[in-house]
């Protein structure tokens, strides 16, 4: 990992167009149907998913500031045996590993089929778009490091 003040090529001046993209695509998910914390947990999760640490960095203290309990972030790699998440959350949760970790295949039906109870076609759409930003990000982050702030 590098020490550095700067990222290893500077993308956003070189890739202006498709990081403004991104950019805009990222306020389309934060002005979606999910609420801001749910969002915030997906980010996170998968952040730590990627070893994304600008990422990881930046949805942790997003959510430390809006109040989360510092027991349910600090039980989020295992949330599946955490009594601090919901069912909704472990849906969410769930299908955004899924959605993830795609060399492990397609999801699973049994991880769409949980969504059903908590989220309606809308907010499956949402989480999903939510899910396949935050990988984007990681990526950029992850391959081309940009300092933490």
């Amino acid at each position: 990992m590098s020490a550095s003040n700067t990222p290893r090529v500077p993308y956003t001046r070189l890739a202006a167009d498709a990081f403004k993209g991104l950019l805009a695509t990222s306020k389309a998910v934060h002005d979606s149907s999910l609420d801001h914390q749910l969002q915030e947990l997906v980010f996170l999760r998968v952040s730590q998913i990627n070893g994304c640490g600008y990422c990881m960095d930046m949805h942790a203290t997003a959510l430390r500031k809006a109040g989360i309990e510092p027991r349910k972030l600090d039980t989020l790699p295992a949330w599946h045996e955490s009594r601090f998440f919901d069912e909704r959350e472990r849906a969410a949760l769930g299908w955004a590993e899924a959605l993830t970790r795609l060399p492990d295949g397609a999801p699973s039906d049994v991880a769409f089929n949980a969504l059903a109870p908590h989220f309606d076609e809308k907010g499956i759409s949402d989480l999903s778009m939510a899910v396949a930003v935050i990988n984007a990000w990681n990526r950029l982050g992850a391959g081309l490091l940009p300092p933490l702030p």
